[in-house]
């Protein structure tokens, strides 16, 4: 893999682990909304994480009839939002704001993810994030599917050399498509096949890097 002067980075399970955090919120506001049947547990919520909200409500909310799902679906996630500002989000991985700095003195850094408007927002501003990532989209922006918001984001901010880092295959999938090589983050939720490099932990991106 060539060197890339971008570096777009996926949000769960690659710079943070907030599914006991969402969890919560999604719970609290189910509880509120007479749905308490309806609550998930923590490993139920890790295995549908990364897939778009739709999907998500699909999977989450398969109780409800389909019409009331995306609805109830929003309100699982503005409560979400609340809760995680509420929060200190100590749940970055290990070293992501020092690396991130660094990387950012000769690469341009930006986020993609799956999630609603304002999450990567939050997860930028907990993190500490903010002098280092340049712009950001995510499915509550566009609409489309990851590959398709990977390369809006690209065009956007007139990016010809990047490679996407995440965790998990559909993440893989998306970079492809979108015509960038894949940096799988092995810690995260997910198993990768057909990616192009691999880091172990978040700081080793310094070393791939580095060569």
């Amino acid at each position: 893999m060539t060197s890339p002067k971008a570096l777009i980075f996926d949000i769960d399970g690659t710079l943070w682990d907030s599914v006991a955090l969402v969890g919560e919120g999604y719970n609290l506001q189910l509880i509120d909304d007479g749905h308490p049947e309806l609550c998930i547990s923590e490993a139920r919520l890790r295995s549908l994480f990364g897939k778009t909200m739709a999907e998500l409500a699909d999977g989450m909310l398969y109780g409800l009839p389909k019409e009331q799902r995306m609805e109830q679906m929003e309100r699982c996630m503005d409560r979400e939002m609340v809760h995680l500002w509420e929060s200190p989000c100590n749940i970055g991985y290990p070293k992501v704001k020092e690396t991130l700095a660094a990387l950012s003195e000769k690469r341009n850094l930006y986020i993609v993810s799956n999630s609603q408007r304002g999450y990567p927002e939050v997860c930028i501003e907990k993190l500490g994030l903010t002098p280092y990532i340049r712009g950001h989209l995510c499915f509550g922006d566009t609409g489309a599917a990851k590959s398709v918001t990977i390369r809006t984001l690209m065009e956007k901010y007139h990016i010809e050399s990047a490679a996407y880092v995440g965790d998990i295959q559909g993440d893989c999938d998306s970079a492809h498509a979108a015509g960038i090589p894949f940096i799988w983050a092995a810690y995260g939720f997910g198993d990768v096949k057909d990616y192009e490099a691999k880091i172990d932990r978040f700081e080793d991106l310094l070393s791939l890097f580095e060569h």
